[in-house]
């Protein structure tokens, strides 16, 4: 459909410095982590909540779609401008202000997590949601995919720290869901709605977010495990000891090989690729000190080896591990079906031996590794686009892992949200009706259906579709 017109009157309101429409500029934001393009007809970039206001009035007017973005981290689609119109690039809107003595930070939707990390630090408090991008990634498009990252078992997600939102309506109407106090109970709960919807249901500029003291004390272990079914039975075992660690993160032995080649080094000499347990203890120095002492006592009697960080240099050694896993797959394949799903803790070792069944009857490397502290587990599903027999495999090995989470009482995504990639497995996850009142919520909200359109709802296969051969900064998380 032909936009030409409206971006005009747009560029005319806003000025060229705020809508681009050079091709430069459409198409760095045609993609996001997904790699999958789409042209935009122009970008924009607001300098104000204002100019977000003025861009959806017209596009609401003229029908124009609307896909926003942030940093464009995101590894399903859900930033990619499927139908093209206009894409909103917030990362101008990045003020944040943090309120030391209400534990609260106020920041825009452009605001990078890691700088409102540092920013609270500084005043002594702590925001934990960390997804492995957060060097790059915005506040918004975490709100946006109620994104999670290795603290979530201990502290929570994203919409746990959200307090307030401020925003747009599809029709430029501004509107602001939930206040600065720790109790609201004044109408419908729209905040959590907003929360996790894609940008499918209206635009969020700013938002409101708690903060928790800083740990006074962080303690870090690493212990390795004759199998993957082993480490998990082991992490029951730490978690009915009542430790509750701050993080705590598995890999299995193809992740630990991965990382083994990328760094040049055996994570524990003499054992080869074996699967491993990174945990992380914070809080008061007594807390710590004793759940230390149970942690030890665990690793030796549960695991082959450990290894524990005397301070931080050490720690960041062997976080190194965890790092270095994901980008280091790509020997294994060059695509790679990312999948964030979430398993209950009490099928953790059923679900182990699904997946070395999925191996063997895909011929597939399927690295995998995740957060045990809330079973969400990114299972990545490595083959050669080339090989037309290893994308069949591909397929039928994603549908598998899907049906078989769902099955076990599990979620298709943890942080990642549905946008185009996981598409076909949202009728697994839930029954017509609940689709349907999902649509009529999009109807209601977004009547003309300008925002985020083609994403959730419509079936994209996205291992049918060539993916750009781009190498984003942080694809090595």
């Amino acid at each position: 459909m032909e936009f030409s017109a409206a971006t005009k009157q747009l560029k005319a309101r806003l000025g060229p410095g705020v809508v681009r429409t050079d091709p430069i500029s459409r198409d760095a934001a045609s993609f996001d982590s997904s790699k999958i393009p789409f042209r935009p007809e122009a970008v924009i970039l607001p300098r104000s909540p204002s100019d977000v206001a003025e861009v959806l009035k017209l596009a609401n007017r003229r029908r124009v779609p609307v896909t926003v973005r942030g940093r464009g981290t995101s590894l399903t689609g859900s930033a990619a401008p499927m139908r093209g119109g206009w894409v909103l690039d917030l990362h101008r809107l990045n003020r944040i202000r943090v309120d030391g003595p209400s534990g609260l930070a106020h920041v825009q939707a452009g605001a990078v997590v890691a700088r409102i990390q540092a920013a609270a630090e500084r005043r002594g408090l702590f925001y934990p949601p960390d997804p492995a991008s957060k060097k790059y990634c915005t506040i918004g498009g975490n709100i946006a995919c109620n994104a999670g990252g290795m603290h979530g078992g201990k502290y929570g997600v994203t919409r746990d720290f959200v307090m307030a939102l401020g925003g747009y309506l599809p029709t430029g109407e501004r509107v602001q869901w939930g206040t600065d106090t720790r109790k609201f109970s004044a109408g419908f709960n729209l905040r959590d709605l907003w929360i996790g919807s894609e940008g499918m249901l209206g635009v969020v500029t700013d938002a409101t977010l708690r903060l928790l003291p800083r740990p006074a004390e962080r303690w870090t272990l690493l212990v390795s495990f004759r199998t993957e079914a082993d480490a998990f039975r082991a992490v029951l075992a730490l978690f009915a000891l009542r430790v509750q660690p701050a993080i705590c993160e598995f890999l299995d032995r193809y992740s630990v090989d991965c990382a083994e080649r990328a760094t040049g080094r055996p994570v524990f000499k003499g054992q080869g690729g074996r699967p491993v347990v990174l945990v992380e203890l914070a809080g008061g120095v007594a807390e710590v000190r004793e759940q230390r002492a149970i942690a030890l006592a665990w690793a030796r009697r549960h695991g082959l080896a450990h290894r524990q960080a005397k301070d931080r240099a050490e720690a960041e050694g062997l976080w190194e591990v965890r790092r270095a896993c994901s980008g280091a797959m790509f020997k294994l394949g060059d695509s790679k079906l990312n999948e964030d799903v979430v398993v209950p803790m009490r099928r953790y070792v059923q679900f182990a031996r699904f997946l070395e069944g999925l191996r063997r009857e895909s011929g597939l490397a399927i690295p995998t590794f995740g957060h045990l502290g809330d079973g969400n587990l990114h299972v990545n599903i490595m083959y050669h686009r080339a090989v037309p027999s290893e994308c069949r495999e591909a397929e039928r090995a994603v549908n598998r892992l899907m049906r078989t989470v769902v099955a076990l009482g599990g979620a298709i995504s943890g942080e990642h949200g549905i946008g185009l990639a996981k598409t076909p497995f949202l009728r697994f996850q839930h029954s017509p009706a609940a689709i349907r009142a999902m649509r009529a919520v999009k109807r209601a909200l977004d009547p003309r259906g300008i925002l985020n359109p083609g994403k959730m709802f419509e079936e994209f296969r996205v291992w049918e579709h060539r993916r750009l051969e781009v190498r984003l900064p942080w694809d090595h998380n």
